[in-house]
């Protein structure tokens, strides 16, 4: 009953219908034209106003009907990126898969994209796929129902005009809203085929907005999740990216082990998530993600990565201290070789990009630094670009039980005091460092019977 309310009151068709739109009012959608960015809002009346069909598009309708604010605004429009420029002061054409036009509009940038069509629709528009079905390139112009039918999900393909505030429904995105269901716009294998990171985008929408994936869009993902291996590495980063700093990273994690798509998207998550330290590192570390976003608190990807790999690097560490087969590294020159290690298995599956990874190797080189608490070093870690990220890094590992949670508490404590109070709290130098330092004294010592010559 609940069911078939919904679906009269928001405009699901029976299959077989004249394929029209559901057009649907503010006074069942709920969203005002003042609920949107005024840049959004000014982008689309003014396509509007030089005779041009004009809409805010996708996510950021999807998230105003499930009540969160969305990140950012796109429009589409049936002008053509180069009608779309002359339309604008400020605005440029970007991409070659597909033209988009960047829209500047104040401190807001609006992506302005061009209804898309089919690919095959039309002799010599066929899209260029490689040999599992992924669609290489498509540049192809359509009309808005075209447009509808090229999204991924229902609840991506919504259409808000905020000139009359009504909702253009093609797929019957808002009753799935409301029946807190994920549905694929067509046969979800196909699309799948075509871009195998919809079944990433369709567990991250569906841990987001506490969706159900409908059982024929989340039945093909197991079986296809080997397809995720043909995806370009700076893809793949980019959703894992969105998917781990949505504010519901730890629904994702155990919606990616549910799917069986956890396996090779980070290297080994599969072991680390089945061990007890390991999992409960990972988790405490997107839990604390999660609590930011949701405080709207700033996120280091560095940071979030560093925790995820971490226990691979713990392993690896370990191996060439021990040697195996072949020779054993002291303690320090042994972390650096494991961190490059785990980093250069990880870039064969996500582009982390440069200064991502100049973070993470920063974090982590801190760790063995924070056991040292004599003389002059604990000033030096103090003063490193990077000791805050590391210090709350250390504190995961002791609320983890990986280190002693008196470490992490000297610190607190060192960090909050100055001058004489620090100094205080400096531990004995270890015997080996003091005869380190007398080496190294007399190492560096002027020779007496030289300064007496000269």
């Amino acid at each position: 009953m609940i069911r078939k309310f919904i679906t009269r009151v928001f405009g699901r068709k029976a299959p077989g219908a004249s394929g029209e739109p559901a057009v649907i009012g503010v006074g069942k959608h709920g969203i005002r034209r003042d609920a949107i960015s005024s840049g959004s809002r000014r982008t689309v009346e003014t396509l509007q106003k030089n005779g041009y069909k004009a809409y805010v598009v996708g996510g950021a309708v999807r998230d105003l009907i499930a009540g969160l604010v969305p990140k950012d605004y796109d429009v589409a429009t049936n002008a053509t990126p180069e009608q779309v420029r002359r339309c604008f002061r400020r605005a440029r054409i970007i991409g070659r898969r597909f033209q988009i036009v960047h829209v500047m509009m104040g401190s807001e940038t609006i992506e302005v994209t061009t209804f898309r069509g089919h690919h095959d629709q039309h002799v010599g528009n066929k899209a260029q796929t490689d040999d599992q079905g992924r669609v290489l390139r498509d540049n192809v112009f359509g009309s808005e129902k075209d447009d509808a039918a090229r999204r991924d999900f229902t609840v991506n393909a919504l259409y808000f005009d905020p000139t009359s505030e009504t909702i253009v429904d093609y797929h019957h995105g808002v009753a799935d809203l409301k029946q807190k269901t994920l549905r694929m716009i067509g046969d979800p294998k196909i699309r799948y085929r075509e871009d195998p990171v919809r079944m990433l985008r369709a567990v991250r929408l569906a841990a987001k907005l506490g969706l159900t994936i409908d059982p024929a869009a989340g039945r093909p993902i197991r079986e296809m999740s080997e397809l995720i291996e043909n995806v370009p590495p700076s893809r793949l980063f980019d959703e894992m990216l969105k998917l781990l700093t949505s504010g519901h990273a730890v629904r994702c994690v155990e919606q990616l082990r549910a799917e069986g798509l956890h396996h090779g998207l980070l290297p080994l998550l599969d072991v680390i998530l089945e061990q007890p330290m390991g999992e409960r590192f990972v988790m405490l570390a997107l839990e604390n993600t999660d609590r930011r976003v949701r405080e709207g608190k700033p996120i280091s990807p560095g940071f979030l990565f560093a925790t995820l790999l971490w226990h691979e690097v713990l392993a690896k560490w370990d191996a060439l201290m021990t040697g195996g087969d072949r020779q054993a590294l002291t303690r320090i020159p042994a972390l650096f070789q494991a961190m490059d290690e785990v980093l250069d298995v990880q870039a064969e599956k996500l582009a982390i990009t440069r200064r991502i990874a100049g973070d993470i190797k920063d974090i982590w080189a801190l760790q063995p630094r924070f056991e040292q608490r004599s003389g002059k070093r604990p000033f030096g870690v103090l003063e490193q670009p990077r000791f805050r990220a590391g210090y709350d890094f250390l504190l995961l590992r002791a609320e983890s039980g990986e280190v002693d949670g008196e470490l992490g508490q000297w610190w607190t404590d060192f960090m909050n005091h100055d001058g004489d109070a620090r100094s205080a709290m400096l531990l004995p130098a270890r015997a080996s460092e003091t005869k380190k330092r007398r080496r190294r004294k007399r190492r560096i010592a002027p020779d007496s019977s030289t300064e007496t010559a000269e």
